[in-house]
C-alpha cells in the first residue's frame, strides 16, 4: 500500500524510470519534473533495468537478515507449548527462561489466536455468531449465588469472620434470559432452581420480551435437569418455542447469558460491601435497568441494548 503522503503512486514511478531508461533524461531533470530527489529517481530507475514494471511495486521493509530474531527451534518449542498446554505468554516464558515479550511477539509473528478466542476442552477457535433479529434466539441460564448474612459478609468482617457468619445463610438462584440479537436482558432472583420455577420465570420472561416487542422463536439452555424436564418443555412448545440445548461440558455455546452473568456479579452481586442480602437485592432492579438502557455494551458497538429494540418501555429514563 502505497503511504498517503508518498509523492509517487506505482504509476507515477513507472512513468519516471521510462523517463530515465527510455527516454534518456538525466536524473536531475526527471527529479525536478516529479518532484522527487535525485536518489529517488535512480532508485526507481535501477528497479526498472532490473525488474521492468513489476519493480514499481512496493516492497517489504523487514531487513533481509534478523540476527536477533528467536531461533526457529525456540519458536517451535513455544508453539508446541501453547497448542499442548493452551498457556499464557508469561508461564511459558517462565517454563522456556525466556522474556515474556519474546513470547508475545512469536504469537504474533504466527497469528496464534487468543487464549480468550479459544475452547479450553478442545483448543479450537470459537466461532462467534449474532442472530439477525431480536426474538430469534435467547439464552437461558441460572446462577447459584450465596445469600449475605445480616451484618455482611467476608468483605466487611474479613474472611475468617465472615466465613462463620454465612453459615446457614443459604443461596439464591438468579434465572437470566438474554437475547441473542440485542442482549437485553430478564432476570429474576429466585428461591430455588427447580422445573416449575424454571418454567414460571419463562412465562415472566417471556411476556417482558413480548411487550418489548419481541417475539421469541427458539431457546437456547444447558442440560439442567429443570431444561430436561416435560414441565419445562410443555411451557416452550404451549408458545410455540423451538427448544435447543447446549452440547453437554460446552457452556461457550451459551456463551451470551455466560458473559452476562459475569457482568452481573462484577458490576452488582460483588461490586461493593453490602450489610444484608435484602440491601443487595433492593439495588438490583435499578441495576438491571441500568443494564438494558444506559450501560455501554462492546458487542453494540458502545450502545446499550435498549437501542436495538425500539419498542422496549422506559428507554429515554
Amino acid at each position: 500500500m502505497v503511504h498517503r503522503n508518498a509523492p509517487l503512486t506505482e504509476a507515477g514511478r513507472l512513468r519516471l524510470a521510462q523517463c530515465v531508461v527510455d527516454d534518456e533524461w538525466p536524473l536531475r531533470r526527471a527529479a525536478e519534473r516529479f518532484q522527487v530527489s535525485p536518489t529517488t529517481a535512480k532508485r526507481w530507475a535501477d528497479r526498472y533495468r532490473e525488474s521492468g514494471t513489476a519493480g514499481m511495486a512496493d516492497r517489504s521493509s523487514c531487513p533481509h537478515l534478523s540476527p536477533q530474531r528467536t531461533p526457529t527451534r525456540t519458536e517451535r518449542r513455544i508453539i508446541k507449548v501453547r497448542v499442548l498446554r493452551r498457556w499464557g505468554p508469561a508461564r511459558i516464558a517462565y517454563l522456556l527462561g525466556l522474556n515474556p515479550a519474546t513470547v508475545h511477539r512469536v504469537f504474533s509473528r504466527y497469528r496464534i489466536a487468543r487464549l480468550s478466542h479459544l475452547d479450553r476442552a478442545t483448543g479450537r477457535i470459537i466461532r462467534r455468531y449474532e442472530h439477525a433479529a431480536p426474538g430469534d434466539l435467547v439464552h437461558v441460564d441460572i446462577k447459584k449465588l450465596g445469600n449475605i448474612p445480616n451484618g455482611g459478609g467476608h468483605q466487611i468482617l474479613g474472611r475468617q469472620a465472615g466465613r462463620k457468619n454465612r453459615i446457614g445463610g443459604g443461596y439464591s438462584y438468579l434465572h437470566n434470559a438474554v437475547d441473542d440479537h440485542s442482549r437485553l436482558a430478564y432476570s429474576e432472583i429466585l428461591a430455588d432452581e427447580k422445573k416449575e420455577t424454571a418454567a414460571g420465570f419463562w412465562t415472566r420472561a417471556q411476556n417482558f420480551f413480548g411487550q418489548a416487542g419481541i417475539t421469541v422463536q427458539r431457546v437456547l439452555t444447558d442440560n439442567g435437569s429443570c431444561y430436561r424436564s416435560r414441565t419445562w418443555s410443555n411451557t416452550l412448545a404451549d408458545a410455540g418455542i423451538t427448544h435447543k440445548r447446549t452440547r453437554p461440558y460446552r457452556p461457550q455455546t451459551n456463551g451470551k447469558v455466560e458473559r452476562f452473568n459475569r457482568t452481573l456479579l462484577d458490576e452488582w452481586a460483588y461490586a461493593k460491601p453490602y450489610l444484608s442480602e435484602q440491601e443487595r437485592r433492593d439495588a438490583f432492579p435499578e441495576w438491571l435497568h441500568s443494564y438494558n438502557h444506559h450501560r455501554r455494551h462492546t458487542a453494540l458497538k458502545g450502545l446499550p441494548p435498549a437501542s436495538r429494540v425500539p419498542n422496549l418501555s422506559g428507554q429515554y429514563n
